[in-house]
């Protein structure tokens, strides 16, 4: 067993499972698309949200304050070490998979499959919070900026609504009506207006009129249900559609990050940067922690290899450049925000840009920044929609999945099947839950996946050093061990609560693997003896 679960496809065999008329993708991408793709993953609701947070701390966090420019700094560098081993990969196999199938022509099997599944944490379930809060945001642009009131309804997930209602009925100190037809006609009653005198009355009363099944109020994230709906469509359809809707998007939000930069830089108060770095180097790296959540992204490139015109050459540049102009911009806006507006009045702000320029009356300006943040997430969340079925794709094609994964439509030239059932695999939780700490989770799935590319070009170095490579890691004995150094060192701030759900993940992944992956291997079946 020990042979077969660390048996690896060497380049040349993943380059011929690529090349099969079967599994042919349209190649359409150019390194400007690459790029575009890079800063729509990366710019998303990463920079428009948790500014605030790291920069003001939280009650499990210390805040980094105006020093936020420097956890920045911090959190570039180390995204840029694995840029930098992810795009000598890329150079080497220009084959969809990212991570996943990295790891396959390194170090095995069974790793390839922890970090396929474990690639799900950064693309699926990512994805979900960036619908919930695209949901937020276009709710929220439509009541403050075009003054059209949206039912709460229409943007509650199920569980929130449910923690209202128990919270309303314990309120009203109803332990002597445990039974539910008495709890049910007492909110009923509340519905009506016929009781109320509970603080938590007002939060009962933005259900009311919230449809009822069983008694209890249904409600559902319309929103994150409608945008991944509609993202999904055009992922589906096809990667030049999906590209050009992509770059209109970028180019929107990066003209809007230059506004924030460029009209808040006349209202920053020199003041607001003392004391610059309050809870000194812990304060820092935890905010390198949470702002790492906004560098994410630019590995979804390697997703996109098959589909590109000349793969070693544009996904090295690709990677790079949208790393560099991300790093730029979100400098120049934590700098004018953190200036703007002392650190301490961001904490629990879940929008601080469009915060610091209601402060300073500046209204209109504001909703320009809510419609960006919409624009964001919106461009996030697509390329994430197109990295997460290619994935898919490649490991169907290794057998590791089943063949409907893999499918690929005759006219489209997209993995269809896979980018439909991504779509659900969002749009289903998207609608009706809450993960408060999926970000968290997220952070420490790319950071293994991280990881696990820093090591792959090591082993590469030694065991293939023969195969041309348009792209070298620089100094790659220093690189890649720093690298795999900074995401531990980024992972160590995160809550153990998500160690363990991370660790509960992989060993769920393990068991589907050893049920079905293991004996159903493409490259198990070509050598039976492995």
């Amino acid at each position: 067993m020990f042979s077969r679960i660390f048996r690896t496809k060497s380049l040349e065999q993943l380059q011929a499972s690529a090349d099969t008329a079967e599994f042919k993708l349209k190649k359409e991408l150019r390194v400007v698309d690459l790029v575009m793709f890079g800063l729509g993953a990366i710019i998303g609701a990463g920079i428009f949200s948790t500014i605030g947070t790291a920069a003001a701390g939280s009650a499990d966090r210390p805040g980094a304050g105006p020093a936020l420019v420097v956890s920045l700094i911090l959190t570039a560098i180390a995204c840029g070490l694995t840029a930098l081993c992810y795009a000598e990969l890329t150079s080497m196999i220009p084959v969809s998979g990212s991570a996943y199938t990295y790891a396959y022509a390194t170090m095995g099997e069974l790793m390839a499959w922890i970090i396929g599944w474990d690639l799900l944490l950064e693309y699926a379930v990512s994805n979900v919070a960036v619908a919930i809060s695209w949901g937020d945001y276009f709710r929220s642009f439509l009541n403050q900026g075009l003054g059209i009131s949206i039912p709460p309804w229409l943007g509650m997930d199920p569980r929130t609504a449910l923690e209202i209602s128990s919270g309303w009925l314990q309120a009203q100190s109803l332990a002597s009506a445990p039974a539910l037809g008495e709890r049910l006609t007492l909110l009923a009653q509340a519905r009506s207006g016929a009781v109320s005198g509970a603080d938590v009355f007002t939060n009962w009363a933005t259900l009311s009129q919230a449809p009822l099944i069983g008694g209890f109020p249904f409600t559902i994230n319309l929103f994150a249900v409608l945008i991944t709906i509609g993202i999904t469509w055009l992922c589906y359809v096809g990667i030049r559609e999906s590209a050009r809707a992509n770059t209109v998007m970028v180019i929107l939000k990066l003209v809007i990050l230059s506004l924030v930069a460029g009209i808040g830089a006349a209202y920053i108060n020199p003041e607001n940067y003392t004391p610059f770095a309050p809870n000194g180097w812990k304060g820092i790296q935890a905010g390198a922690g949470v702002i790492f959540f906004a560098f994410i992204g630019f590995d979804a490139l390697s997703t996109c290899a098959e589909e590109c015109k000349n793969p070693a050459r544009d996904l090295p540049r690709g990677i790079i450049i949208s790393l560099i102009v991300c790093t730029i911009f979100y400098v120049m806006v934590t700098a004018v925000v953190t200036g703007m507006l002392h650190y301490t009045q961001l904490a629990g702000v879940a929008d601080p840009l469009a915060k610091v320029f209601e402060v300073h009356k500046l209204t209109g300006m504001a909703t320009i920044i809510s419609f960006g943040a919409i624009i964001a997430t919106a461009a996030c969340l697509l390329v994430y929609q197109v990295g997460q079925p290619r994935i898919m794709m490649a490991m169907s094609r290794d057998g590791l999945l089943g063949p409907w994964f893999g499918k690929v439509h005759s006219r489209h030239g997209t993995p269809a099947n896979a980018t439909i059932l991504t779509g659900l695999l969002v749009a289903l939780p998207a609608a009706l839950m809450n993960i408060s700490e999926v970000v968290d989770l997220t952070n420490i799935g790319t950071l293994f996946a991280f990881a696990i590319v820093c090591a792959g070009v090591i082993i590469m170095r030694v065991k293939r050093p023969d195969v041309p490579r348009r792209f070298r890691v620089p100094a790659v004995w220093l690189t890649a061990p720093a690298g795999i150094f900074s995401c531990f060192w980024l992972a160590w701030e995160l809550p153990v609560i998500t160690w363990w759900r991370f660790l509960g993940w992989l060993l769920a992944g393990l068991v589907i693997y050893f049920i079905y992956g293991m004996r159903r291997s493409a490259l198990g079946k070509q050598n039976p003896a492995a």
